[in-house]
Order: structure tokens, then C-alpha cells, then sequence
């Protein structure tokens, strides 16, 4: 079979100040694998997809790789410019017989609340009815029915943080193919929860939910199940929880198993969101259990500092919790990810064991806090480092290849006791080995603060004796109640409403 994949994503925070340009976007063509500037393996899905086309046999066409790092509205020539690009290299293979699509769900550009729904409607429009468009989304998606009712097959990943990511690309790749055969006919069906919220899959009522949604994909003529849980930072009218179900030529059973799993989601409403401290709580209770002599010196107490994450968009360089440690006179601390590439810059011209005085963080608006000045030590420099996301299959336990994300040039700074990490470009912190990688010994580390909302968990949890998620101030607060929505409703979901199907009937 003729196979052409393509991905074109970013998540976008409708309330992030920072837009998002076309130099944004890491892009890698079909030229640059080939000059060997890059490779798949940097960029999955399509490395399982190119992997299980060349097994097959098939005649694997890679079109683009178009990614951003989640921030404010893309700007409409950057959209297009990259969408079209996508466009046209289709339009240039001629037949083909599936087309494997890598998209976010929650991009939006200036003129497009609905970005993967405009490029599903243009790509069948080159391609035809007959050709299988197959769809991966990242779970933080916008599910709308113009994906809906133009994709052939569409799934999200399952886990929240994102360790499945590699799982659903071959789960996705064998139902294109079956599809394309004539082996199966899918038929999608979508269920809105009414819900909104942070959903981490590493909780017992999610975990059982999960288990849920996988025994419903072992039943007769059930071929796929997925939660989007929503993205709760992009205010567009489709926002929210729904359930998506792929059944074999039976959309009535598809759409009574998206209701069922949907009412027993909503059912577990009041149990599966973060929770999450203030600030002063969240570190109060941190520092407090450090001093504990039960506490394993090997095993450091994590804190999440979820207001912060450059994965839902925020800039990265928020100073509260720094601020706290330093005025707390807390020591053997670690620190990941600060975006400064000024302060980047400054400490690798000043070079390894260098003393400086630096202004540090606060800069990209009101929601960073306030700079802070502080005298640090080089203690280590990376450049152009690549820090690995790892992905693992929960079900079966089995590794598989680890995204690497790039960060630019990063340095660690040492100030009154903080090992403080800094990259030149905005990333949140996904796993103890940038750590490693600059010298720096997590293990030995008493607390480490790390601005990620929840996918540093998968690596971090095994190496704390606790996990403890902080709402302090910043831009993309984890608590829904906080988010000035103007778009999506509120007035029909919960947290906002504890039971908006009282007003339909339905009874859990």
C-alpha cells in the first residue's frame, strides 16, 4: 500500500500572550532525513509508522513534521503556510491509499478555532472518499464533529502523562491498514461529559476507568475507545471532556458505549482532578517532611509546580516557588526548567565554575512574578540538548523508544543551596536525566520543584518517597474555576454545574 503521514500540532493556550510564529515550529521535511539532518526516531508516531509500513512492505511517504511548543494563537500565514505545505505534498504523490495524520485537537490560529478539522476536510478533499484517513490525537484535544464526520478513523492516547504515545501509533497503523483492506468499516460515535478539568491517569479512579475503556475494546465489533479529556486552556466553543468509541459497521453500538462510559466518567467527577496545594501549603508541607527523619534521603519529595508548565503554554519563567525557597533559606534543592535564554546566554559566555550575578525569570508578563536577582555559580553547560520523554505500554510494561524533546542550550546555575536548571528554549520538565546530564544527582536532592503539570510524572514518581501538586500563581492554573473562560460554556459542565444531565434526565 502507498502510505502518507504527516503531522502539523501544537496546543494552543487561548489566553497565552505569546504567539505562535512559523519559527515556532521545529519542521523537518522528507530532504532533511535524508541529508541525515534529522531522523524518525526524533519524531514519533511517524517512527512506529515508518517501522511497521517497511515490515509490511508498503510504500511509506513521510510529507511533513511540523511541531510547536503549546503557546498563544498561531498566526494565520504560519497556519496556512505549514497546512498548505502539507496540502501540496499529498497533492503530489498521486494515489495513495491511507493517509496517517499526527495532529494536537487543540490547535487553534487566528481565523481557525478548529485547525485539525480544517485539515482533515482539505486532505479529503485531495484524496477522495475512498482513500482510510487515520487520525492520532493528543488526549488535551478538542474533539468536534467536523473531524468527526470526515476522518475514517480517529483515537487519543490513554495515559495523562503521555507514555502511550508510541502504543496508540501502532494501534492506530493496524486499523488504517485493516480498514483499508476491507476487513473492518468504522463507524465513531462522540459523547460530551459536560466536564472540564486535569485528569491524571496514575490515580486508582482513573486507572479503573482505563481498565474500563480497555475491556470494552475486547467486545464484539468494538475496535477503539478514548477519553479526550479536553484542553482546558483553549477557550473555543467545543472544549471539553468527551468519549469517543470506533466500532466495526455498528454506530449504534458505538454511540450507546460512548453514552455508558461517559455516565460512569461522570459518575467519578468528584475523584479524579489533581489535588492540588497554594503555594505556601504545597511547599510548607514539602519542606516540613524533608526535615523528617523517616524521610529517604535517596528517594526526594517532588513537587509539581503545574501553574508553570510550558506544556500547557505558560512561558516557563515563573519566580514564586524560587522566590519561597530563597527567602525560606531552604537548601539541597533541585530546580527544572527555567526559560531565560538571556541568563543562558550569560552563563555560557561566562563559561563553567564562573561566578555572576544574574536577573532571573519574571519577565514574560504579570503571571511570571518578579524577577529575581541572585549571584550563581556555573556548575554546568549543554548545548542543543535533546531531554528524553519516556513512553512505556502500561498494559504489558514494555519500553519503547523515548521522545526526545529539544531545549536548546541549557545550564545549571547554584545559588545559596538551589540547583537551578535554565533552557534557552521554553520546555517543561519530563525526567530526571536532565539532571544527570549536568552533573547534578536527583537522588541526593532532599526536594526537587519541577514546572510540569504531569507528565514528569511517568519518571519522576519512582524516584520520590512523594508527589505533591502545587497551584500556586501563574498562567495556566490547574483549578478550572480560576480560568476566565468567555467562549466555551460554563453554565452547562461541571466543575461550574454539579449535574448538568439533571436538565436531560439521564441518571447515574
Amino acid at each position: 500500500m502507498k502510505i502518507v503521514a504527516a503531522c502539523l500540532a501544537t496546543e494552543t493556550n487561548t489566553f497565552s500572550p505569546i504567539p505562535t510564529g512559523l519559527d515556532d515550529f521545529i519542521q523537518v521535511r522528507p530532504a532533511d532525513i535524508a541529508r541525515g539532518n534529522a531522523s524518525f526516531k526524533a519524531i514519533s508516531p511517524l517512527d512506529v509508522w515508518d517501522k511497521k509500513a517497511r515490515t509490511r512492505g508498503d510504500d511509506f511517504i513521510f510529507s511533513l513534521f511540523a511541531y510547536a511548543q503549546p503557546a498563544g494563537l498561531t498566526t494565520q500565514s504560519a497556519y496556512e503556510q505549514l497546512r498548505d505545505e502539507l496540502l501540496n505534498n499529498l497533492r503530489s504523490e498521486g494515489s495513495v491509499d491511507i493517509v496517517l495524520l499526527n495532529l494536537h485537537g487543540a490547535m487553534v490560529a487566528v481565523g481557525y478555532d478548529d485547525c485539525e478539522g480544517d485539515i482533515i476536510e482539505c486532505v479529503r478533499a485531495i484524496v477522495g472518499l475512498d482513500v482510510v484517513i487515520a487520525v492520532e490525537l493528543d488526549l488535551h484535544c478538542h474533539l468536534t464533529e467536523a473531524m468527526m464526520s470526515i476522518a475514517d478513523i480517529i483515537l487519543t492516547y490513554k495515559e495523562y502523562p503521555h507514555v502511550d504515545i508510541n502504543t496508540r501509533a501502532e494501534e492506530l497503523f493496524e486499523l488504517a491498514i485493516a480498514a483499508q483492506q476491507k476487513k473492518i468499516r468504522p463507524t465513531m460515535a462522540l459523547y460530551d461529559c459536560c466536564m472540564m478539568g486535569m485528569y491524571p491517569t496514575n490515580t486508582a479512579p482513573m486507572r479503573q476507568f482505563i481498565a474500563a475503556m480497555i475491556a470494552a475494546e475486547q467486545q464484539a465489533n468494538v475496535l477503539s475507545v478514548s477519553f479526550g479529556h479536553g484542553f482546558p486552556f483553549g477557550d473555543v466553543p467545543d472544549a471539553g471532556g468527551k468519549i469517543l468509541v470506533v466500532t466495526d459497521n455498528n454506530p449504534t453500538l458505538a454511540e450507546a458505549m460512548a453514552q455508558s462510559l461517559g455516565q460512569q466518567l461522570f459518575a467519578l467527577r468528584h475523584q479524579i482532578n489533581f489535588p492540588c496545594l497554594s503555594l505556601n501549603d504545597a511547599l510548607s508541607t514539602a519542606t516540613s517532611k524533608t526535615k523528617n527523619l523517616g524521610v529517604d534521603k535517596h528517594k526526594p519529595i517532588v513537587v509539581a509546580d503545574q501553574s508553570d508548565n510550558a506544556g500547557g503554554g505558560a512561558p516557563g519563567d515563573a519566580t514564586y516557588a524560587l522566590a519561597w525557597l530563597l527567602e525560606h533559606q531552604m537548601e539541597n534543592v533541585g530546580m527544572a526548567l527555567f526559560y531565560d535564554p538571556q541568563v543562558v546566554k550569560l552563563a555560557m559566555a561566562a563559561g563553567k565554575g564562573a561566578q555572576l550575578t544574574i536577573r532571573l525569570g519574571g519577565k514574560l508578563g504579570p503571571t511570571s512574578g518578579d524577577p529575581l536577582d541572585i549571584t550563581v555559580t556555573v556548575l554546568a553547560i549543554q548545548q542543543n540538548y535533546q531531554q528524553r520523554f519516556p513512553q512505556i505500554d502500561l498494559e504489558t510494561g514494555k519500553e519503547s523508544e523515548p521522545i526526545y524533546w529539544p531545549v536548546g542550550n541549557v545550564v545549571a546555575l547554584h545559588c545559596q543551596g538551589i540547583d537551578i536548571l535554565v533552557s534557552s528554549e521554553r520546555a517543561q520538565c519530563f525526567s530526571p536525566c536532565i539532571f544527570i546530564d549536568l552533573g547534578i544527582n536527583p537522588y541526593d536532592k532532599s526536594l526537587l520543584i519541577i514546572k510540569s503539570a504531569q507528565h514528569f510524572y511517568g519518571a519522576f514518581a519512582p524516584i520520590a518517597s512523594e508527589v505533591i501538586y502545587m497551584a500556586a500563581p501563574g498562567s495556566v492554573p490547574p483549578i478550572m474555576q480560576q480560568i476566565p473562560y468567555q467562549r466555551m460554556r460554563t453554565d452547562n459542565k461541571y466543575p461550574w454545574v454539579n449535574n448538568p444531565f439533571k436538565k436531560t434526565e439521564i441518571n447515574f
